[in-house]
């Protein structure tokens, strides 16, 4: 299957405007996402987006179907930490990727995961100084 990059807009924390690209696969005019976002909100592994072209590029312009799937950020506080965190998590069955600050991963969590615990293991480690996490786009009921 051939991948194509898509390109996310979003509103950066100090409110300006900015762009992630990602990788997609074409699916009947639309595009299935197909990495874990760093910093575009809203959007998770698998969701099916809508795009149009401008100057060459494919701009994601709606989501057309969630895939179900959680994305959650973990910027760490100690890089010593890291593998060990990213074992722990593998083994409750996420996914991550590391982005190009070292400190900062996305943890893709499938549907099919139960999320609670995740979140009990995430709390912890924020409640210990270890990192700090963000929801960025939540599935997961978390009753």
């Amino acid at each position: 299957m051939d991948m194509e990059k898509i390109v996310f807009e979003y509103t950066d924390l100090d409110g300006e405007y900015a762009i992630e690209s990602a990788w997609a696969q074409r699916v009947e005019g639309n595009y299935i996402l197909d990495n874990i976002l760093f910093y575009a909100p809203g959007y998770s592994w698998g969701d099916i987006v809508s795009v149009e072209e401008r100057n060459g590029l494919l701009y994601v312009t709606g989501l057309i179907k969630e895939s179900g799937h959680s994305t959650i950020r973990i910027i760490f506080y100690n890089k010593e930490i890291i593998q060990l965190t990213t074992e722990q998590l593998e083994k409750r069955g996420c996914r991550w990727e590391g982005s190009n600050i070292p400190t900062l991963i996305s943890v893709d969590i499938a549907p099919e995961i139960d999320y609670i615990p995740i979140r009990k293991f995430l709390d912890e480690g924020e409640e210990n100084d270890w990192w700090s996490y963000e929801e960025s786009c939540l599935a997961h009921n978390i009753e």
